[in-house]
């Protein structure tokens, strides 16, 4: 079922606050040290460092609740997850994205932190971002840090060109972001894009971003079922990518296959005016970027909902296995002070969504566009297919297949459109069967 959106926070805040978190523990009483397990998907250096420092924090200040961390891997953590909780072997402590809890959350592996969860907690993190581990009527997971998608651009190129700049309070309009692209691309000359759409993954990217243009694809019944409707709004992203690149010319086919880190090398070359990227690819700039390389971070363009975004922030959740529910909440609360959220969201150079955390002056400094950053929070939502049930099966099947050769000209519009909603449906039917 989709999450139950608080219409505000005070009902949100209602909903979370701990009804019982002084009260006996659920699993009963123990005596002894604790020890929980904490896995983490940090990976990039400064983040590995700032969660394993911060453990060291905890148990220098916990003797007798002692975290050891666990490294997991972005790469196979759904599958390991589910591995581990069918045999009885779950972390306590489990960091995962919003967008992976679904299945978790319904199938009963995930403990509902709506009455563990500290009121200082639940009332900094905004509704918005308690709706993307909102499923049914419980919370499974508490969402700390988020990535909106932004240009990268070369500032030579652009200050060079004469077009305008945008800013988070004058954004471009997809339609204004088509036509300069056009014309920044007349002006580099052959061989050269104004865009290069790092689209090896492309789903994610093209349903988040197009929340901007009212776009939900996804469309709930009233007795929750979900169906795929494809509209005009939905539309709207898709064709401006597909005719960037198959009509204007103005972004590279070649860059479709490939991801984010592919893109840089033609980036930094010149090749590539702009590249739509996430966040946190700030930090591969810096360091792989040369040395006289300039380079600026704009909002992504804006639609009729104005720079409206859909993200699946990184969440940390508790098994529902876990005898220690309490000491796990406890260490997530220490975990997600302010000043820690904020370490963490420096080490791996994305937002946090704490409201206290991201009024931290570090994270509005103009340097590596920060400030641009901080600027969107406010726009992001819970990304259209948070919780529905099915959709990693028709992501892999059914919409990176029929968008990759949308993007490159292989199908057109009715053909793309045909197979997310014929194809689509059938397979969302299969996981909503009563």
């Amino acid at each position: 079922m989709k999450p139950r959106a608080w219409a505000a926070a005070g009902v949100a805040l209602a909903l979370l606050l701990p009804t019982g978190c002084s009260g006996d523990r659920t699993d009963g009483r123990t005596t002894g040290r604790v020890t929980l397990r904490f896995q983490s998907l940090a990976w990039q250096d400064e983040s590995v460092a700032a969660n394993k420092e911060l453990v060291k924090e905890w148990n220098a200040a916990h003797p007798d609740i002692r975290v050891e961390y666990v490294q997991g891997s972005w790469d196979s953590v759904h599958d390991q997850l589910l591995t581990s909780f069918e045999g009885g072997e779950a972390p306590d402590i489990i960091h995962d994205a919003s967008d992976d809890l679904a299945d978790f959350a319904y199938g009963g592996y995930l403990a509902d932190l709506r009455e563990l969860l500290p009121e200082r907690l639940a009332a900094d993190i905004p509704a918005r971002s308690w709706e993307t581990t909102t499923f049914g009527e419980g919370v499974y997971g508490v969402p700390f840090l988020q990535e909106p998608r932004v240009l990268i651009a070369d500032k030579k190129l652009l200050d060079a060109s004469g077009v305008r700049i945008p800013t988070p309070g004058e954004p471009w309009s997809w339609e204004e972001f088509r036509g300069i692209a056009k014309e920044l691309t007349a002006r580099l000359g052959e061989g050269k894009y104004a865009v290069a759409w790092p689209f090896k993954d492309p789903v994610s990217a093209t349903l988040n971003l197009g929340l901007s243009t009212g776009g939900q694809l996804f469309r709930r019944d009233a007795d929750g079922r979900v169906r795929i409707e494809f509209r005009d709004a939905d539309a709207i992203v898709p064709d401006t990518v597909h005719d960037q690149v198959n009509v204007d010319r103005s972004a590279s086919r070649t860059a479709l296959g490939g991801g984010g880190s592919d893109a840089l090398p033609g980036f930094f070359g010149g090749k590539y005016a702009m590249v739509p990227l996430g966040f946190s690819y700030r930090q591969q700039i810096v360091q792989q970027a040369p040395e006289d390389f300039e380079w600026t971070v704009l909002p992504a363009p804006a639609g009729g909902e104005g720079l409206a975004q859909g993200v699946s922030p990184q969440t940390l959740s508790v098994a529902e296995d876990s005898p220690y529910k309490k000491e796990a909440v406890a260490f997530i609360d220490f975990l997600l002070q302010p000043r820690n959220m904020v370490r963490l969201a420096k080490g791996d150079w994305m937002l946090p969504t704490g409201t206290q955390a991201l009024a931290d002056p570090a994270l509005h400094t103009p340097e590596n566009g920060w400030a641009t950053g901080a600027a969107l929070a406010e726009h992001l939502r819970s990304a259209p297919a948070q919780s529905v049930r099915g959709y990693p099966e028709w992501k892999d099947k059914v919409a990176t297949p029929a968008l990759q050769e949308y993007y490159s000209g292989g199908i057109d519009r009715a053909e793309l459109e045909q197979r997310l909603v014929d194809d689509g449906n059938l397979v969302l039917a299969r996981y909503q069967r009563q």
